[in-house]
C-alpha cells in the first residue's frame, strides 16, 4: 500500500529563498531521519514564503503506511516557523 500526502506551508518570517531553504532543509532532513517516509519539495521552489511538500510511505498495509505519513505530518506541523495551509492524502 502506498500513502501519499501533499502539504502546503506558509513561512511568514522568510525574507528570501535562503531563509525558506534553511527552514525547509532542516525539517525535511529531520523527517527523513526520524520517519520511514520519503519527502521532497514539489512546488513553489521559486517563492520565498510558500512551499508544497510531498510525503510518501510504502508498507504492506494501508494502516501502517498511513500511520507513518501522519506521524511525519504532525512533526512538520509542530514547527512554529511555518503554518500548514492545506493537506491532501491519497491511497494507491
Amino acid at each position: 500500500m502506498i500513502v501519499y500526502a501533499e502539504c502546503c506551508f506558509f513561512i511568514s518570517e522568510a525574507a528570501s529563498l535562503k531563509d525558506k531553504r534553511s527552514v525547509l532543509k532542516r525539517m525535511t532532513d529531520r523527517v527523513k531521519n526520524a520517519y520511514n517516509v520519503s519527502i521532497a519539495e514539489i512546488d513553489h521552489q521559486d517563492l520565498w514564503q510558500r512551499t508544497t511538500i510531498a510525503v510518501v510511505a510504502v508498507a504492506s498495509s494501508k494502516d501502517a503506511a498511513e500511520r507513518e505519513v501522519r506521524r511525519a505530518i504532525r512533526f512538520l506541523e509542530s514547527n512554529p516557523e511555518w503554518e500548514m495551509s492545506e493537506m491532501t492524502l491519497d491511497y494507491y
